[in-house]
């Protein structure tokens, strides 16, 4: 029997597309392991294989999406600014944090990403391409993501015509920014569109053992749990600007969208995050998914449930930011 297709249970509650990839996944399992925390010269060969693969990944959506890509600096950080077609609104935007467990990826190799968002909801969208773990840790991280809306506002844009987007690390990342920026008095996004987040880089959440071998992504014991160690010592980890779900919402937050599936381990942490928001009187929609796995918007795009989950998130964009009928579709 074929190891690489062997692992994972395909349920038929889910989309011929998504069935279909799922067969195509390779089992964690037999992936290598990451680099212990302080491996920096082992963190940099992972970081250099993982980014050529995906900068191939990256080019089928950069071509069909078409956008418009500049580089710049905002705040002393490297950004890219992705502009989609038939781009109108300069006064509105989303701030992108990319995935990679915080340790791998950066705004060139998620480009694609960064450009079906765009194109979905007609903003143009600075994705920052924040320093890796381990050579930054979550405070000198968070803060590069803080600067650059620093730099947004200082230019002219009001963050209340802006949204936070991330997917996994990113997703957490863009949480945090958002309790960070709030703790320092600045005014919050429009709304925050969090795919996949890495909300707790403990495994404290009940699917961080239920579903511990069951993730057809990465392994806890074999990714998880060094790359968290080397984004935040684990005497750190469960600071909010680390780990975003021990915050205290209570004292506002961005309305957000939560998006995720019911094969991720990190499900509940999205769970907790949503009742931790909801608790707290604050805006937020939890949108799950049968059978999904990590960050499925990004990977199966074309499958019903990528299509869903896509619109929803245009939806949700486009209601708080008021504007439905002027942002270009």
């Amino acid at each position: 029997m074929d190891q690489r297709k062997a692992f994972v249970n395909i349920p038929e509650t889910v989309s011929k597309e998504a069935q279909e990839f799922f067969s195509t996944l390779q089992d964690p399992a037999l992936s290598p392991p990451f680099p212990a925390p302080d491996d920096c010269a082992g963190w940099k060969r992972l970081q250099e294989a993982v980014e050529r693969e995906a900068l191939e990944q990256s080019e089928t959506m950069v071509k069909r999406y078409s956008p418009t890509v500049t580089e710049c600096n905002l705040g002393g950080v490297h950004v890219l600014d992705i502009r989609p077609r038939r781009w109108q609104r300069n006064d509105m935007l989303a701030i992108y944090t990319h995935g990679g467990a915080c340790t791998t990826l950066s705004a060139a190799s998620t480009l694609g990403r960064a450009a079906m968002f765009a194109y979905d909801t007609g903003l143009r969208v600075i994705s920052v391409d924040y320093t890796l773990a381990p050579e930054a840790k979550f405070n000198e991280i968070t803060e590069q993501v803080v600067l650059v809306c620093e730099a947004l506002v200082f230019g002219g844009h009001s963050l209340k015509n802006a949204v936070m987007y991330g997917d996994s690390s990113g997703g957490g990342l863009a949480a945090a920014v958002i309790l960070k920026m709030r703790d320092q008095g600045w005014a919050l996004p429009a709304a925050a569109v969090l795919v996949s987040p890495v909300v707790d880089l403990t495994p404290a959440g009940d699917t961080d053992f239920t579903l511990r071998n069951a993730d057809p992504s990465f392994l806890y014991d074999r990714h998880l749990k060094n790359a968290a160690a080397a984004y935040a010592d684990p005497e750190d980890q469960k600071n909010p600007y680390a780990s975003p779900i021990y915050g205290d919402f209570s004292q506002g937050f961005s309305p957000t969208l939560i998006q995720g599936g019911t094969k991720e381990i990190l499900l509940s942490g999205f769970v907790r995050l949503y009742q931790a928001l909801d608790a707290a009187g604050q805006s937020v929609k939890l949108d799950l998914y049968e059978g999904m796995v990590h960050n499925f918007p990004a990977r199966i795009p074309d499958s019903p449930e990528g299509k869903l989950a896509r619109k929803k998130m245009k939806q949700f964009v486009h209601f708080y930011l008021k504007q439905d009928q002027q942002i270009a579709a």
